[in-house]
């Protein structure tokens, strides 16, 4: 092991031990890497000058917290026996601590969800996790090394390509193990945080709490580099609440006991591939795929100028008419869109 290597142990055991050790810290360390405090003591300092120790008081009674900025990572096998609490609890449960209680609640879900579908679904080797905390906000890594998430999909819904897949993967309800989940978790998950992302197989799909709907982009990283990378960030003051975010989706029935998530939000354009316009049947019932999982289907216009007449009619009318106990609402309509979906309707 070089001192670089040796460096990053020590300082790496200090803020693992600074929590129970607030007040010998420098004792406690030299004598787990058998140097002397004073050595201990200049990685300390190097620590407080990141900003990732705090300390209160002088001479003996001094005493070390940690500071505003805290971060850790590992790499695990995928083998049996991971469990996405524990990896939480035992590598990443120490950067919250002194947060407010619902971005805690917001990050503890996403990262758990999104490590579970690793664990279940990516079929890779390995995964690495990172979580980053600074003074405004909590960054999130999950990274598989597996077949990759929208390849995945493709694969066993059988559907045209990735970026079908992507589509279908922001409408929500949608597993490719449904008998072990419901496929709400990545849905949720995204509208939990300020930025979401997924990147995979040069592909990425990302949602953002600052615009209404998602995007779909080719990924800077390359297709080989990785199976699937999950990138989760919150502002650490959000006032989000993880209930708010299920109650935007989900609606009380009155002859049952619990809630049920039955609206999607659809970002319409999704279904469109390059500079091709929307103006088929064939691209409107690729945007109908699944929806009658919902009860409120919401088709959100944003960033698409027009659409043809057999593509609002295909959605508004045969769809429609199939399909009553449906609601179908078109929002963001320029009014070259609006045009098309009032003739539809009319019809």
């Amino acid at each position: 092991m070089n001192n670089k290597e040796r460096g990053l142990r020590i300082r790496t055991q200090i803020l693992r031990d600074i929590v129970h050790h607030p007040n010998d810290i420098s004792n406690h360390i030299a004598h787990i890497f058998n140097i002397t405090p004073q050595a201990v003591y200049s990685h300390i300092k190097r620590l407080e000058n990141e900003e990732r120790l705090t300390s209160t008081g002088r001479g003996k009674g001094k005493r070390y917290s940690l500071g505003s900025v805290r971060s850790n990572s590992a790499t695990l096998p995928l083998d049996v026996g991971l469990s996405e609490d524990t990896v939480w609890r035992n590598h990443f449960a120490f950067i919250f601590e002194g947060m407010v209680e619902n971005v805690v609640s917001i990050c503890h879900y996403g990262f758990t969800e999104m490590l579970n579908n690793v664990i279940d679904h990516s079929e890779g080797n390995s995964v690495y996790t990172s979580i980053y905390r600074d003074k405004e906000i909590v960054q999130m890594f999950v990274i598989d090394d597996g077949e990759g998430i929208f390849k995945r999909i493709t694969r066993i819904f059988e559907l045209e390509d990735e970026r079908h897949a992507i589509m279908e993967l922001s409408k929500g309800k949608l597993t490719t193990d449904p008998e072990n989940h419901t496929g709400e978790g990545i849905f949720f998950t995204s509208r939990m945080f300020d930025e979401f992302e997924i990147e995979s197989k040069g592909l990425n799909y990302a949602h953002y709490d600052s615009n209404n709907y998602d995007f779909l982009s080719d990924s800077s990283i390359s297709m080989e580099e990785t199976g699937t990378m999950v990138v989760m960030v919150i502002n650490i003051n959000s006032q989000r609440l993880i209930k708010d975010v299920f109650d935007n989706f989900t609606e009380s029935r009155e002859d049952e006991e619990s809630s049920q998530f039955n609206k999607t939000v659809i970002p319409v354009k999704l279904a469109q591939y390059g500079n091709e316009k929307l103006v088929s049947r064939s691209q409107a019932k690729r945007l109908l795929t699944r929806i009658e999982k919902f009860q409120n289907v919401i088709f959100d216009f944003e960033d698409v100028s027009m659409v043809g007449q057999a593509f609002a009619d295909e959605i508004f009318r045969v769809y429609a008419n199939k399909n009553v106990e449906i609601n179908l609402v078109p929002i963001n309509m320029t009014e070259d869109v609006q045009s098309m979906v009032n003739r539809a309707l009319g019809n």
